[in-house]
């Protein structure tokens, strides 16, 4: 585990906050926290997180809100973004989706869940942030790993180098 992978938590319980923060410390994780959407905002700007964890029902600015934001400011908006939340309903599940959060997870949840969550997002996010070098060498390694996707799979096969 990278010491220097950053976790933003966004949660307004402060009990709920301080648990989920001591056990991604705990896993090595460098982590910061904010008690309302809008100290959430300002610290994911700052900090540049690899991954924010976010309350949906907050005061001063909803999880939704949040979301909406990051999602519209360069610096952060790509950052995996998971909503922790007691709203189960379909349609809010259905909103944060649609919005850009790249997970959901329900009030109550353990810890084994949350980590879960955390690794296979920060996991999805490290391969779509692969670099490839511009030259022949990193072409050829791109279209490597575009033939481990069965839809491109045509596309590598036939490709000619000029």
């Amino acid at each position: 585990m990278d010491v220097l992978t950053k976790i933003l938590v966004i949660e307004d319980e402060d009990n709920i906050r301080e648990n989920i923060q001591e056990l991604l410390e705990a896993k090595g994780y460098y982590v910061r926290s904010a008690s309302n959407g809008k100290q959430g905002i300002l610290e994911a700007i700052d900090f540049r997180p690899s991954l924010i964890l976010c309350d949906i029902m907050m005061p001063k600015m909803d999880g939704f809100k949040v979301l909406e934001y990051i999602r519209k400011t360069s610096i952060v908006q790509n950052v995996p973004f998971i909503f922790l939340t007691a709203k189960s309903e379909r349609p809010d599940f259905r909103k944060g989706m649609e919005m850009g959060a790249d997970d959901y997870i329900t009030k109550p949840f353990d810890d084994v869940e949350l980590l879960k969550a955390v690794e296979s997002r920060l996991k999805k996010n490290e391969i779509l942030r692969a670099e490839f070098s511009k030259n022949v060498e990193g072409l050829n390694k791109f279209f490597d790993e575009v033939k481990k996707v069965d839809d491109l799979k045509k596309l590598s096969a036939d490709r000619r180098i000029k």
